[in-house]
């Protein structure tokens, strides 16, 4: 295999995990203890937020009618896609039984958590689409209660058009709070009562780490960390929208990587000539992440053919993977690890992050290997349920007698024997050796 290294990253995504690890341990405990105390402690402290944790339905309509007619359009229609993929994730579940041996019943059911703990972050930029990826997916899974949190946005309170966005995809309870006693406050229940099952939804380094941290205790969407975009170039891509495409994740943060794999190194030259010019025309807050990000976390890796590409690409296993190629149908064959995959120049990250409908919550750092983004599945239960006639358990009693006996698990096997010698009086069994140790 042949693989050039154009471009090569300094750093990795896991370069400040320590740090974060730290901090988030020393907060989660502190919130263990002290509860509310400690959350409102952090909320003025971290984030100069001294207000009402809980917005009141008359402060979430007075802050409703701040929002143009124009910005409502626009959210609600992004709404109305992502609830719409959502509905059609949830039809693809389904409750089935089944006769698996005569007399032997068994099922699924698919049913929603109780409680959905959706989170959307409020640093450099106001994260509308985050808002409602969380919460209508959720909706559209059927959970009961949906508990929206996120930060006073630049010193102020919640920013209105991120707000309205909570509120019009469903939210039922939305608190000003933001970072890791966000996570640490929904999973707990603090100022609602209500411990969530699931929590879902981007955030930075220490966001991230809440969440892995409290995995287990709740259920969680993905294990995230900076985002991450991938494009997959061949002789036939545009370099202009190439170069463009990867400026546009770039500007995430200063830990978000962009990478490009490509058979044509004209084409990688090209779009690595592109790419400060680009930054420098950003304005400032997303030159300086852009540029951080591209210069740290960029790569270009340069391959003889297509099938050594693909295997790299699922290597890296990205967030977000375009592919700007010939023969779109072989990529889409071809490829397995990725969280959300962009299929030719029509399409690209940004309209998946915003509108097109696919959730944008998506796994990073090689997550993609064995595990897909943010959906309807994420809120949802398969329970499975069994019963059977006495004729049945006599046939399932007896191998399950035999087997628990092998295992040297004596109670095990007691609990067929004793069905065996209620249902079937006086009837000889092969039911193994009794275990003696």
């Amino acid at each position: 295999m042949s693989v050039t290294y154009l471009k090569k990253a300094s750093k990795t995504p896991d370069t400040e995990t320590a740090t974060a690890q730290k901090v988030v341990t020393e907060m989660l405990a502190e919130i263990g203890v002290r509860g509310e105390g400690a959350v409102r402690a952090y909320a003025k402290q971290l984030d100069g937020w001294d207000g009402e944790i809980v917005l009141t339905r008359d402060e979430i309509d007075r802050r409703a009618a701040e929002v143009p007619a124009d910005v409502k359009r626009d959210i609600d229609f992004a709404i109305a896609q992502v609830r719409d993929f959502a509905l059609a994730q949830a039809r693809s579940m389904q409750a089935f039984s089944v006769e698996l041996h005569p007399g032997v019943t068994a099922g699924q059911r698919v049913l929603p958590v109780n409680v959905a703990g959706c989170y959307a972050p409020a640093g450099r930029y106001a994260h509308i689409a985050s808002a409602y990826m969380g919460v209508a997916t959720a909706k559209a899974a059927g959970v009961k209660t949906i508990v929206a949190c996120s930060g006073p946005f630049r010193g102020g309170p919640m920013h209105p058009y991120l707000l309205y966005a909570f509120d019009k995809a469903g939210a039922d309870v939305i608190m000003t709070l933001g970072g890791v006693q966000a996570i640490a406050t929904m999973a707990q229940g603090l100022f609602t009562g209500r411990p969530a099952d699931v929590i879902v939804g981007p955030g930075n380094k220490f966001v991230a780490e809440a969440k892995r941290s409290l995995f287990g205790q709740v259920g969680i969407d993905v294990f995230a960390g900076p985002s991450e975009v991938a494009v997959i170039a061949d002789d036939s891509a545009d370099a202009a929208i190439v170069a463009s495409d990867l400026v546009g994740q770039a500007e995430h943060g200063h830990e978000s990587p962009a990478w490009l794999f490509t058979t044509s190194r004209a084409l990688a030259e090209d779009v690595m000539a592109r790419m400060q010019p680009l930054i420098d025309a950003l304005p400032p807050t997303a030159r300086d992440a852009a540029g951080a990000a591209w210069r740290d976390y960029g790569e270009v890796i340069l391959c003889d053919t297509r099938e050594e590409v693909a295997e790299v690409s699922d290597r890296y296993a990205s967030e977000h993977l375009e592919v700007h190629a010939r023969d779109l149908e072989w990529w889409l064959e071809r490829l397995t690890c990725y969280g959300s995959l962009f299929l030719g120049e029509e399409t690209t990250v940004a309209y998946g992050d915003k509108a097109s409908g696919p959730n944008h919550v998506l796994p990073t750092k090689g997550a993609a290997r064995y595990s897909g983004g943010l959906s309807v599945h994420k809120f949802m239960k398969t329970l499975t349920w069994q019963r059977m006639t006495r004729e049945a358990a006599r046939d399932i009693g007896e191998v399950t007698a035999r087997i628990s006996r092998l295992e040297g698990m004596e109670a095990h096997a007691r609990t067929a024997d004793d069905r065996l010698a209620k249902y079937y009086p006086g009837q000889h069994f092969d039911r193994g050796e009794p275990v003696q140790v």
